[in-house]
C-alpha cells in the first residue's frame, strides 16, 4: 500500500448507520370507514437491494397473511456509488492537530480529508397507496433539500463533523395493471446524496522547541560593512500544555565586508 501503516476510520460504515437512524422511526396508520385507527405499524428498515425485495414479494400471493414471509409496509436502502467531490476539496498539505494529545513529547497530526459524495437510493414498498403516501409525507418536509446530522468522525483527533444529506429526486411506481392473480406492486424510489470526508492516518508529531533566524544589517547605508545576528527562541517550559514564554537568545554572529 502507499504506506506501512494500517488504519481504518469507519467512514461509510457510520455514514450508513447514520443514514439508516433518521428513517428507523417511521410508522403508518391505517383507518375505518368512519376514521377511526384500527392497526399501527412502524415500518421495518433494512440494507438490502431493490431487487432483492421485488424478487422476494413477487415469490408470495399475500406477504400479509404469512408468518414466515416479508412483510409489507418495508423500506430498505443501499449505497450505489462513490464520487469525488473537487468542489469541498481543500490544501493537501493542510493538517489537522490534537492538542489535546495525551502524549508528553509530541502532538497527533492528520492531514486533512479527502471529499467523496456516496450515493443512497431508498426504496419504500408498501401494499396499498395510502400506506406509501404515509411514509413518504414523514420524510419529505424534513429535506429542504438537504439534511445535517452529527457523527463523531476521528475520534482520537477530537473530529465532529455534521453530515448533509441531500435529496435528490424521488420517483413512482405503481404496477396496477395485470390479471386477477398479479399482486399489486406499490414503490417509491428516493435517491440521496451524502457529503462524506475521507481522511487518512494519524501520526505522532513532536514539538518544535526552538526557532533560529538569521538576519543581516548595514552599519550605515553608504557602509558595504553588514553584520550577521543569529537569534534563537525556546519556549520555557518546553511542553506547550504548560503556560510558557520565550527565552530570547540574541548573538551577533560575525561580521562580514
Amino acid at each position: 500500500m502507499f504506506l506501512k501503516q494500517y488504519f481504518y476510520h469507519s467512514h461509510v460504515r457510520k455514514a450508513i448507520i447514520a443514514f439508516g437512524t433518521i428513517f428507523n422511526q417511521i410508522e403508518i396508520k391505517r383507518k375505518d370507514t368512519d376514521g377511526n385507527y384500527l392497526q399501527s405499524l412502524r415500518v421495518p428498515l433494512s440494507y438490502s437491494p431493490k431487487q432483492k425485495f421485488i424478487a422476494r414479494i413477487a415469490a408470495q400471493s399475500d406477504v400479509e397473511t404469512r408468518s414466515t414471509a416479508i412483510s409489507l409496509p418495508r423500506i430498505g436502502f443501499e449505497m450505489t456509488g462513490l464520487t469525488y467531490d473537487p468542489a469541498r476539496r481543500l490544501g493537501i498539505v493542510q493538517k489537522n492537530i490534537n492538542t489535546n494529545s495525551t502524549y508528553s513529547d509530541s502532538v497527533q497530526t492528520q492531514y486533512t480529508s479527502t471529499p467523496f459524495n456516496m450515493n443512497i437510493a431508498m426504496y419504500a414498498f408498501a401494499k396499498n397507496q395510502d400506506d406509501g403516501l404515509q411514509i413518504i409525507e414523514q420524510i419529505l418536509p424534513f429535506f429542504n433539500p438537504d439534511f445535517n446530522v452529527s457523527i463523531n468522525d476521528i475520534p482520537e483527533m477530537g473530529i465532529k463533523r455534521d453530515l448533509q444529506i441531500l435529496l435528490d429526486g424521488v420517483s413512482y411506481e405503481d404496477d396496477y395493471a395485470g390479471d386477477f392473480l398479479a399482486r399489486r406492486s406499490v414503490i417509491w424510489n428516493l435517491n440521496f446524496t451524502m457529503k462524506l470526508n475521507f481522511y487518512g492516518p494519524v501520526s505522532n508529531q513532536g514539538y518544535i522547541k526552538t526557532a533560529i533566524a538569521k538576519t543581516y544589517t548595514s552599519l550605515d547605508t553608504t557602509s558595504t560593512v553588514s553584520t550577521k545576528y543569529e537569534v534563537t527562541y525556546t519556549p520555557d517550559p518546553s511542553l506547550p500544555t504548560d503556560n510558557w514564554d520565550y527565552v530570547e537568545q540574541f548573538d551577533e554572529y560575525y561580521n562580514a565586508e
